[in-house]
């Protein structure tokens, strides 16, 4: 039985490693081959070009963008549907996971349909010369929309597992609201909550479909880096294509670092106290 028991074990972390190096190694190593395919000067030529650099540009604005805001929204959300009791508090979780059901292309979609042409404030947003659609603001907002799920859905399990004794005990020795924060609620949900966020960023960074239907694929204006990518590849210059996206994988994995880091210091700490 213990033979079989780990002939299972044996054959299974065999699959996990196939699987793994398959799909996610395979690749990484075919995207930095062909990157490389036709040596380094065209490699850095095509990292260094303007709209490469445009491109990456904006898609680090887009990501700090979305990120910064999903912060603010996922720990208020988060904290007000495990801290208080109050009506819509079912649909104010259902809207939050919206944007997981929701196709991206919709979405962008959705966004057309809200601010293009044929939107009935389309007049107003003339007249203020704002410009979302085909704009870098449309870029932001669809960004924002596939991302905002994702810190709050961290904290909402680890806040409603803490539970509101010590915030309560708290409260009737007089301490205010921002203080039981952050010297009681904050502390319990750091490592979820830069989990969190780390997770916001590595998904704002590759987001290709609302983000596309948004955009306009205006070169050297509203392309993120994955738009530039598809650019390249569909003008058959695929060593650029390759090198450019070789980018989008060196930032996968500094993001990949970084949430590792994260976990494995969350874990550390939490063994530590328990």
């Amino acid at each position: 039985m213990h033979k079989e028991s780990k002939a299972v074990n044996w054959l299974l972390i065999g699959i996990s490693f196939f699987f793994i190096f398959v799909m996610l190694v395979l690749p990484l190593i075919a995207v930095i081959t062909e990157a490389l395919k036709q040596g380094f000067s065209v490699y850095a030529e095509a990292i260094t070009d303007k709209y490469t650099v445009k491109a990456m540009i904006l898609t680090v604005e887009a990501t700090l963008a979305a990120t910064a805001i999903n912060t603010v929204f996922g720990l208020f959300a988060a904290w007000l549907i495990t801290k208080f009791h109050f009506k819509g508090k079912k649909l104010l979780g259902s809207l939050i996971d919206l944007p997981v059901t929701v196709s991206p292309i919709i979405a962008g979609l959705i966004f057309v349909l809200t601010f293009g042409r044929q939107s009935p404030i389309y007049p107003l947003l003339e007249e203020l010369d704002i410009k979302i659609v085909f704009a870098v603001p449309g870029i932001i907002l669809a960004t924002i929309f596939v991302t905002f799920p994702f810190i709050s859905r961290e904290l909402i399990p680890v806040l409603e597992a803490e539970g509101t004794d010590e915030e309560e005990a708290a409260a009737l020795m007089g301490a205010d609201g921002f203080t039981i924060f952050r010297k009681i609620t904050f502390p319990h949900i750091k490592w979820a909550f830069l989990y969190g966020v780390v997770l916001c960023a590595a998904r704002a960074m590759g987001e290709f479909g609302a983000v596309s239907v948004l955009s306009g694929h205006l070169r050297g204006k509203t392309n993120t880096l994955p738009l530039h990518v598809e650019i390249l590849f569909n003008e058959f210059k695929y060593v650029p294509a390759f090198a450019v996206s070789s980018i989008l994988v060196m930032m996968a994995i500094i993001i990949l670092v970084i949430r590792s880091v994260v976990e494995y210091i969350g874990k550390r700490e939490s063994e530590n106290v328990h």
